[in-house]
């Protein structure tokens, strides 16, 4: 216990140290427990006997100041009394302007079929639209979907809550809650026996109608998860490691886009000079050359919309799962912006802005200390609707001329890090078998996507035969990216 108390800080900050600490009254001196506790400025508060066989075993000990008022109420549901109390706390000074955001308010009280016609009466027609440039295409299909949100559902400032609400705890059981809160407060200002006993009936109600909420809310998640190993990892890290609320910092953004953009270039000028060309791929010099990326379908399109994890960056207009509940009816504008740069081989500018969130690595880290963050960079739902259509032609071009390494596991069909293991595992048996010798050569690269060199890119892929403006579309993705 000393060490847990000397973590606290000993200035005037208040402390209470409460709970059953399973010692009558005649062992508290002789265990020294006083003793430790007034070391530490906590003083005993006397109370009268709170379990029913007569002695004090729940104990309160309070910093700076006592408490008052002290009472121990027999209870039915247990062997220790109830013991209430009264301590005085300073009051904290209130940051109103660090609780203030801009949301939209009754996102769920406009239905998808008016912000669908909406958004179609402000877009010109589809032959007008399918005659814009890419660029002014795409911004118009954007701000007109912004714009209806913003006549729809405008931004308001509102005070944000600290904590999110507990997602099992339905409207019947706030009702519950708030019975709850009544009948204590009627006991406390009566103190008839008739009032304790309606309190002790509400709060054993309302515990056990807790409890069985929260175990269907978690069975339920569970089942639904129940073939999805990474949603089952992410519920039970949830529940055994509670993420703790963020640590206030100084550090602007500024500080972070400076960090970022300096690693990477002193990580780069460690780099030794590269050749201008490659021939590591020149076996497949006569492999079928992909030289233009082919046009969707509005069907296929709408499956990918449909299929994307609906995830909700700042850059986008609407909602991303508002936008696929609508996506029919704007179809032939998405289409139309995904065939146009497929077609062009350029990348829409607005598709290549990325929001980047800084993320501690582990919550324990130090939160001023800018080493320790991890950059996250979120794109627009649109852009990686895109990004899904090029992906799925360029894997199935890879696919058929057997130009995957042999030796990839990641990002590739049928595979994943346990295709890898067994891989070296095999080898590593099969060398033993041999009686040969292993050398296993591990590598932890410091910023590995941001330092992939962007020429050496685009002349592999040429390399394997992308060409014309399947290649152009390659080099338009990869310039001029703004965050």
């Amino acid at each position: 216990m000393d060490t847990l108390l000397s973590v606290f800080p000993s200035d005037s900050t208040p402390l209470t140290v409460l709970g059953d600490f399973n010692l009558p009254s005649d062992k508290l001196h002789p265990s020294g427990l006083l003793d430790l506790l007034n070391s530490f400025s906590l003083s005993f508060n006397s109370c009268l006997p709170t379990h029913k066989e007569g002695n004090v075993l729940d104990l309160v000990f309070t910093h700076p100041s006592p408490a008052t008022d002290m009472t121990a109420t027999p209870l039915h549901i247990s062997d220790h009394h109830l013991v209430s109390f009264t301590i005085t706390l300073p009051i904290l000074p209130k940051h109103n302007s660090q609780h203030l955001s801009l949301t939209r308010q009754n996102l769920h009280s406009i239905s998808p079929s008016s912000v669908a016609s909406c958004t179609l009466s402000s877009l010109p027609d589809h032959d007008s639209f399918s005659s814009l440039p890419l660029d002014s295409a795409t911004d118009t299909l954007l701000s007109s979907l912004s714009s209806t949100m913003d006549l729809l559902c405008p931004l308001s400032t509102i005070r944000k809550k600290n904590s999110s609400t507990a997602p099992w705890l339905s409207d019947m059981l706030r009702n519950n809650r708030r019975e709850l809160q009544s009948a204590a407060r009627k006991w406390k200002k009566s103190k008839l026996d008739t009032d304790l006993i309606s309190y002790r009936t509400l709060l054993s109600k309302f515990s056990l109608d807790v409890t069985s909420a929260k175990t269907s809310f978690y069975k339920e998640k569970l089942e639904t998860s129940a073939h999805d190993p990474r949603k089952l990892h992410n519920i039970f890290s949830s529940l055994l490691n509670p993420p703790a609320p963020p640590s206030p910092s100084s550090l602007t953004a500024e500080d972070f886009a400076t960090f970022y953009t300096e690693k990477i270039e002193r990580i780069c000028q460690t780099f030794t000079s590269l050749p201008t060309s490659f021939t590591s791929h020149s076996q497949h010099s006569a492999t079928p050359s992909l030289t233009q990326l082919s046009t969707v379908s509005a069907e296929e399109v709408l499956q990918i919309t449909w299929s994307c994890n609906p995830t909700t960056c700042p850059l986008d207009p609407i909602p991303s799962a508002m936008l696929q509940t609508i996506s029919p009816d704007l179809l032939p504008f998405i289409t139309t912006v995904i065939n146009g740069s497929l077609t062009s081989g350029h990348v829409p500018t607005v598709f290549k802005k990325a929001r980047i969130i800084p993320i501690l690595k582990k919550l324990a880290l130090d939160p001023s200390d800018i080493s320790k963050y991890r950059p996250v960079s979120l794109l627009s739902f649109l852009s990686k609707i895109l990004e899904r259509v090029v992906c799925n032609q360029l894997s199935d071009y890879l696919m058929q001329n057997n130009l995957h390494d042999p030796n990839q596991s990641g990002f590739k069909a049928a595979h994943s890090t346990e295709t890898a293991l067994l891989a070296v595992t095999e080898k590593l048996h099969a060398a033993r078998s041999a009686k040969l010798s292993s050398v296993l050569i591990l590598l932890d690269l410091s910023a590995a996507f941001d330092t992939v060199n962007h020429k050496t890119l685009l002349s592999t892929l040429r390399s394997l035969g992308i060409c014309g403006t399947a290649w152009e579309w390659f080099a338009s993705y990869l310039d001029g990216r703004s965050y």
